[in-house]
């Protein structure tokens, strides 16, 4: 920024001394005025000369009147009132503009960070909010969006001051707070959420769709990758310690999401452990089998977004710009689910089936940027994780938050922030079930099919979706999908990679198997794939 000076005060005082110099002397002082051009070369002999070697004081008259008077010699005053005019009209015009480079750090294709990245780019959201009055009028922002896979590289380019924001899934997060603490020049700070699982639903181990593997226990000394430093990282750890495994239970290597999911397909690993949305991603892309999801470590989960302070500090409107705009692309997503869903597809290549089960209604993510106390015990409950097993040492989550941020954007929108930091609910599935005629009264009971070029309808149960998805199919219809919840941990699931309990007239979907053959023990029936439990649905219940 260049900052003007007053001009025309500047103006105004040193004419205004030029003029008082110019003035008539009193009567005993004579006062000749000489204005030269004193870098002008063809006079010089008519002024600076004469003046430095003092020759009009050689000839000035010696009579007794001449010799008491005094001459005064003058500054070249028009000279200086020129200048300084110029100089001031120079500071005058409007400076240029200043360009500052904000770097964001993405992760295109995990799902639950494309409201706080990739649909901010795409809608030119942040641009419809940065500043551009007051301190910023000549400043020119520089939008510099990188593509991550993970967040251990995020906070490595925020560390090098290549990115000023960036984005991750709670353990790197945590990590990129407890890296900043001992960084001289710049610490970081949380100053908002992408998505959360209060359930902890949203990273999962897969497995080939023809492994015999079923839990976590049938994977004693097999090969199992995940990216290490990653949220599924946490997850598994996390995993290992409930249950009492010990650390080399699994044979861990670190693979990214590419490689783990070109190794499982080809058989060459038998698990991969990943972050949204890989496990619901490749069992919906046909080779792959979840047998564990994030939901059974009872511990919410979440990615947040992470800025630099001394950024923040010094363009402070520049950061609840983003926050806003994070807040309108949440809003979007909202407004049209599928919509958001196919456009979503269009920018990441993850596929539109896919995002909705995590962003579309009753989905596993919650698009929310407040900052919930829950989500911060969880990161407590984290670093306990991280400290027990020697890879962090004393950080506190409660002292890196900074809600200030994201409390100033709620307020210029108009919005209660603190109604919604202690909300948790998510949006639900509505509406009347046109197969069973019914309206939707539980939501976690209910299910949709996603008809193409019809649209996601609703149904109120399971067994109602079921029946719909078979009338749909048998009426020649495309249909792309069928969703239905968990009976027990009421997450979304791919109602054709669920396991259903089916029985005295009741349809239970389950993720896993085991919990599917609990339920079917209490209502005496049996457990189902999904084909099986169509025709049971279409043919009246019996088993």
């Amino acid at each position: 920024m260049v900052r003007h000076l007053p001009t025309l005060s500047i103006v105004t005082s040193v004419t205004s001394l030029a003029l008082l110099l110019a003035q008539p002397a009193s009567a005993e002082t004579v006062t000749l005025g000489i204005g030269t051009q004193d870098t002008t070369t063809n006079t010089v002999t008519a002024g600076v000369v004469i003046r430095q070697l003092h020759l009009l004081e050689k000839y000035l008259p010696t009579t007794d009147r001449a010799a008491s008077l005094r001459m005064v010699r003058h500054l070249p005053t028009l000279s200086i009132v020129t200048s300084v005019t110029s100089l001031a009209l120079l500071l005058a015009q409007p400076a240029s503009a200043e360009t500052v480079t904000l770097g964001i750090g993405t992760q295109d294709t995990t799902t639950n960070t494309v409201t706080a990245g990739v649909v901010i780019r795409q809608l030119h959201l942040l641009e419809k909010y940065l500043p551009k009055d007051g301190k910023y009028a000549n400043i020119k922002f520089e939008l510099e969006w990188q593509n991550f896979t993970s967040g251990p590289p995020v906070t490595n380019a925020m560390m090098a001051n290549k990115l000023q924001i960036g984005m991750m899934g709670d353990y790197p997060l945590i990590v990129n707070g407890f890296t900043f603490d001992s960084n001289p020049e710049s610490k970081s700070r949380l100053i908002g959420i992408a998505a959360y699982s209060l359930s902890g639903s949203g990273n999962g181990i897969v497995v080939h769709k023809d492994s015999p593997y079923y839990d976590l226990a049938d994977l004693k000394g097999k090969v199992v990758s995940v990216p290490f430093g990653s949220a599924a990282h946490g997850m598994v750890l996390k995993a290992m310690q409930d249950r009492g495994f010990a650390p080399d239970f699994f044979q861990l290597v670190s693979q990214s999401p590419e490689v783990g999911s070109t190794n499982l397909q080809e058989k060459k690993i038998d698990a991969h452990a990943d972050f949204v949305p890989f496990a619901e991603l490749l069992p919906f892309r046909g080779f792959a089998r979840k047998i564990f999801d994030g939901v059974e470590t009872n511990l919410p989960t979440f990615h947040g977004i992470v800025v630099r302070t001394d950024f923040a500090e010094k363009y402070p409107e520049v950061v609840v710009a983003y926050l806003k705009a994070l807040i309108a692309a949440n809003q979007w997503l909202r407004e049209d689910p599928k919509r958001a869903a196919e456009k979503i597809q269009e920018w990441t290549g993850i596929n539109k089936e896919v995002v909705y089960i995590f962003l579309g209604p009753g989905g596993n993510m919650t698009t929310d940027p407040t900052i919930k106390p829950p989500l911060i015990d969880a990161a407590t409950a984290d670093v306990k994780v991280l400290q027990n097993l020697g890879r962090m040492k004393e950080f506190d989550p409660k002292k890196w938050v900074d809600d200030g941020y994201i409390r100033k954007a709620y307020a210029e929108m108009n919005l209660d922030y603190d109604a919604q930091v202690g909300n948790t609910k998510n949006y639900e599935i509505s509406g009347e079930d046109s197969f069973c005629n019914r309206p939707i009264i539980d939501p976690r009971k209910a299910g949709e099919v996603w008809v193409d070029e019809v649209g996601i309808l609703p149904f109120a149960s399971a067994a109602c979706t079921l029946g719909a998805y078979a009338d749909y199919k048998a009426k020649g219809k495309k249909v792309n999908v069928a969703y239905v919840f968990d009976t027990k941990r009421g997450i979304k699931l791919f109602a054709d990679q669920a396991f259903f309990a089916v029985g005295n007239g009741d349809v239970a979907p389950f993720l896993l198997k085991k919990d599917a053959e609990a339920y079917a023990v209490k209502i005496s029936g049996k457990v189902l794939g999904f084909d099986d439990a169509v025709k049971v649905t279409i043919g009246g219940g019996k088993t």
